[in-house]
């Protein structure tokens, strides 16, 4: 695996792991320390995906939703590869 998403990966497991705590702590979604878990969580996710696409030419195997409007965030809405179709079976 190239040096950049082995470094990405390892970034976004630690994040995995801040959120963890953060949740486990059991002091609710409106606590700042699990906002700020939850918000590094996200942006390594986004780091870890552009790190495999610009290496590899591929994307990770989640999406992403925006918490206001529970929409799927497009990061490029002129790419034909993304579907807004609900059977479309490559949306999980």
């Amino acid at each position: 695996m190239n040096a950049e998403p082995r470094l990405a990966l390892e970034r976004l497991i630690a994040a995995l792991e801040r959120h963890f705590e953060a949740a486990a702590a059991g002091r609710g979604d409106e606590d700042p320390a699990y906002l700020a878990a939850y918000r590094q969580l996200i942006e390594a996710f986004e780091a870890y995906d552009d790190a495999l696409y610009d290496a590899y030419g591929i994307d990770a195997a989640f999406l992403i939703y925006d918490d206001d409007e529970d929409d799927l965030v497009d990061d490029d809405p002129d790419d034909p590869d993304q579907s807004d179709d609900p059977e479309d079976p490559e949306e999980f």
